[in-house]
């Protein structure tokens, strides 16, 4: 057998070309295959179809045709986030120049623990960085997995900051990332502030840090995950500054709103936090992984600091070499920074915030359908781009049920949050090119699939 060629190298470009087409053509075979925006069937008829494809995982002799057949079985099995009916999650359609720069990534493999892995790569993360921290008035960003890991690494920065210990306080409505990352950083047991209509309330947190000892972590969400609100962030940055109190800002979904000279307003007081979670992968169409952790005091950084020989030795570093290991607390690390540098120059911002805006209009468009018509309920005007609404005279099980049966039928993906003490389907509008008649017609298919439910 032959040595498989490389995707790098002289011949790499000449190897990779046929596998693209290969890649191309089954994505295009699997989507005719499923047909919609969600594989019909349910989880059993979805995991036979893969396992018949997969066959045996490690055959004693390979397969040409695996590359096809997996590709076609991961397309038709896929939620499919460029369909205008696959609204469920933050689950973004990502562009284009976006996942073609990825795949350059992925061709030469640069890692980012060290600077001769990485020596482009290195460079454009450190600039694209400072600029995307400066957008959001902070002054230098790390580069991280998404909202999970930026949320944890801010709070790591603020243990380290007050000599080791530090408590969090947040909101009802906060991420379920922040209290898993104090547990995970062996910190005392969050401190949780009323979120009543699903914003963290002022004046229960300004008792709170009245009444609590230090040092605390308050944490504020710009965007939530149920129903993209946001919390009153400059009042609740004048009470930290008040109370000398750090904070912090989940603004994973909220913060593309940045972009957009329409909607930037709203996410004012953010430049007073600590640290800035963003997510370019939700609201700024990036493959996953694209997350960002803005800091305003870089020098904290040094926390991450760590000396390995082989990757910043003492005198390499005196000799020049930039040391990259403060830069995440990942070693092995793939270059996420091109997608997100590729798309920041080709679109520009006027570009990326004519895609907030669009999205946001067609959410605003949507809610207006639901008002309007009879036999549906509307949680709220929508602050970013999610919509809450539920059939008028459902009871909750009837809601969940619709969900389940739309997944089941692959005819549409419908989130679910509770709010208010009832479960409302979410709709979450993230792909730009959706029409008003896509609107419609997810309207009307929740409709229908209400209309067919027994009794």
């Amino acid at each position: 057998m032959s040595t498989p060629p490389l995707a790098s190298g002289p011949a790499g470009p000449d190897a990779l070309r046929p596998l693209l087409d290969t890649v191309l053509d089954a994505l295009t075979a699997g989507r005719d295959e499923r047909g919609g925006p969600f594989p019909a069937g349910g989880p059993d008829a979805v995991a036979a179809r893969v396992a018949d494809a997969l066959g045996d995982v490690l055959p004693e002799t390979g397969d040409p045709d695996a590359l096809r057949a997996l590709v076609h079985a991961l397309a038709a099995g896929s939620a499919d986030p460029a369909d205008p009916l696959c609204t469920a999650h933050l689950h973004c359609p990502p562009l284009a120049v976006a996942t073609a720069a990825d795949l350059a990534a992925s061709a030469l493999n640069p890692s980012l623990d060290s600077w001769d892995q990485a020596p482009a790569a290195s460079a454009l993360e450190a600039a694209v960085t400072r600029t995307l921290a400066r957008t959001a008035g902070l002054a230098d960003a790390l580069v991280t997995t998404g909202g999970t890991e930026s949320n944890q690494l801010a709070l790591l920065l603020a243990r380290e900051a007050h000599g080791g210990g530090v408590r969090l306080v947040c909101g009802a409505n906060a991420h379920h990332s922040l209290p898993r990352a104090a547990w995970l950083l062996g910190l005392p047991d969050p401190v949780v502030i009323p979120a009543p209509n699903g914003t963290l309330d002022p004046a229960a947190l300004d008792e709170a840090l009245t009444a609590l000892p230090g040092p605390l972590f308050v944490a504020a969400t710009a965007g939530t995950t149920d129903a993209g609100l946001i919390d009153p962030l400059p009042e609740i940055a004048g009470l930290c500054t008040a109370h000398g109190t750090r904070l912090h800002i989940d603004a994973a979904y909220g913060g593309g709103l940045l972009l957009s000279d329409r909607h930037r307003d709203r996410l004012a007081g953010l430049e007073a936090a600590h640290t800035v979670t963003l997510d370019l992968h939700k609201l700024g169409w990036q493959p996953v992984a694209a997350g960002l952790l803005a800091v305003a005091r870089p020098h904290e950084l040094t926390t991450l600091h760590q000396r390995a020989d082989y990757l910043n030795a003492d005198d390499d570093t005196e000799a020049g070499l930039p040391d990259l290991l403060g830069r995440s607390p990942r070693t092995s690390r793939r270059p996420d920074i091109l997608k997100i540098a590729v798309t920041l120059k080709a679109l520009g911002r006027s570009g990326l915030g004519a895609l907030v805006d669009q999205v946001c209009a067609r959410a605003r468009e949507f809610a207006a359908l639901v008002r309007e018509h009879p036999g549906f309920e509307l949680y709220d005007r929508p602050v970013i781009s999610t919509v809450l609404f539920r059939p008028a005279e459902a009871d909750d099980d009837t809601v969940a049920t619709v969900r389940r049966r739309l997944l089941h039928e692959g005819r549409a993906v419908l989130g679910r949050a509770r709010l208010d003490g009832r479960l409302w389907l979410k709709a979450t509008v993230l792909n730009p090119h959706t029409r008003p008649d896509d609107l419609a017609h997810l309207l009307k298919l929740v409709e229908l699939a209400e209309r067919s439910l027994p009794g």
